[in-house]
């Protein structure tokens, strides 16, 4: 069960039937002798929100957790253009919490775009008039600067896959996303700001995955997070130009929040605000519309305090409706993770 120990009375899928748990396993086989990148989203059933492509996803363990859901969110806004991409390794530790409530340039991996903004310091977006729990384009505000999409091979249409966000660290080169979004780094760029084929800041390649034991060994979809290591654009890190969401760590399950994602089949991003619940244990549950395949990923960020607290993904791989997504809860286990990738990155 990786970090986290569960309740013994807590609730369980039922058990699948001899001939399809055979079969099954017929297919994890087949995965395990073929290594990450033997099965694609589109070989496989695509479940969850981590969209269809050449990228092999890891599969979660059959755990599954209840309980309840929250209330309903809406849109907010984003920034401009400027510069920067680099090369490609892989890896990962640490879980417990509580509850309560609470506050253009080309997309071409190897352009090197012109003006740099510089969002570190950005103001948290006013949510005064905003509907909860409605969908709409995420407007190119300094914080959706920080969110962008995950592409396999060249940053172009119709190529990204999940979604990622700049994490804030000491190093300046954390992204955070789904740990079931990718096994390896091999070939895979982060464009924050992506708009319809455009890299307004630049690309970033990423060179190194980062998840917990509890997901490695066992799939565990209380730790469904991932850290990644990106490489210099230019000489820049990517936390430099576009600055960097604070982790937030055992943060109330009652938050609202900014949930941010790139739908599989859209160029630009969406935005929902709403109140988050909780799922189960560790598991948060939020209700936005239209969150389909490709968001996996997308950070959740705290209105009132402004840290990213959570990232779709964890239990259904996010969730098997549009309508509704999940995150593992961010607490000890996440923040360990965080802390072992600041000690061994440069």
């Amino acid at each position: 069960m990786g970090q986290h120990s569960r309740p013994t009375s807590r609730r369980r899928r039922s058990l699948l039937g001899p001939t399809l748990f055979t079969a099954l396993s017929a297919v994890v086989v087949a995965a395990v002798v073929t290594g990450t990148h033997g099965l694609s989203l589109s070989d496989a059933t695509a479940a969850g929100k981590a969209a269809r492509s050449s990228r092999a996803a890891v599969a979660p363990a059959a755990t599954a957790p209840a309980s309840e859901a929250p209330a309903a969110p809406a849109p907010v806004d984003a920034p401009a253009p400027t510069d920067s991409p680099s090369a490609a390794p892989t890896d990962g530790p640490t879980g417990g919490p509580t509850d309560s409530a609470g506050a253009g340039a080309s997309a071409d991996p190897g352009s090197t775009p012109a003006a740099t903004p510089t969002p570190s310091a950005r103001a948290t977006p006013d949510t005064r008039g905003v509907v909860l729990g409605t969908t709409a384009t995420a407007a190119a505000t300094p914080e959706a600067a920080t969110v962008g999409a995950l592409f396999s091979g060249a940053a172009a249409a119709g190529n990204h896959f999940c979604t990622a966000s700049v994490l804030h660290s000491p190093g300046g080169n954390l992204l955070l996303t789904a740990a079931h979004c990718l096994g390896s780094a091999g070939g895979v760029t982060f464009v924050p700001g992506y708009r319809d084929g455009s890299a307004p800041y630049g690309s970033w390649q990423v060179t190194a995955v980062h998840t917990t034991t509890g997901w490695s060994q066992k799939g565990d979809q209380d730790e469904d997070f991932a850290i990644l290591e990106t490489a210099p654009n230019n000489g820049r890190n990517v936390e430099d130009v576009v600055g960097g969401n604070r982790l937030g760590a055992d943060e109330p399950f009652g938050a609202t929040v900014r949930l941010y994602g790139y739908p599989g089949d859209a160029e630009e991003p969406i935005l929902c605000t709403n109140t988050t619940g909780r799922q189960s244990t560790y598991q948060r549950v939020i209700d936005c519309p239209a969150y389909p395949s490709g968001t996996s990923g997308g950070p959740w960020i705290n209105v009132a305090t402004g840290d990213v607290v959570g990232a779709i993904g964890g239990y259904q791989q996010g969730g098997d409706s549009d309508d509704a997504s999940y995150s593992a809860y961010f607490d000890h286990t996440i923040a360990g993770l965080v802390s072992q990738v600041e000690g061994t990155s440069s």
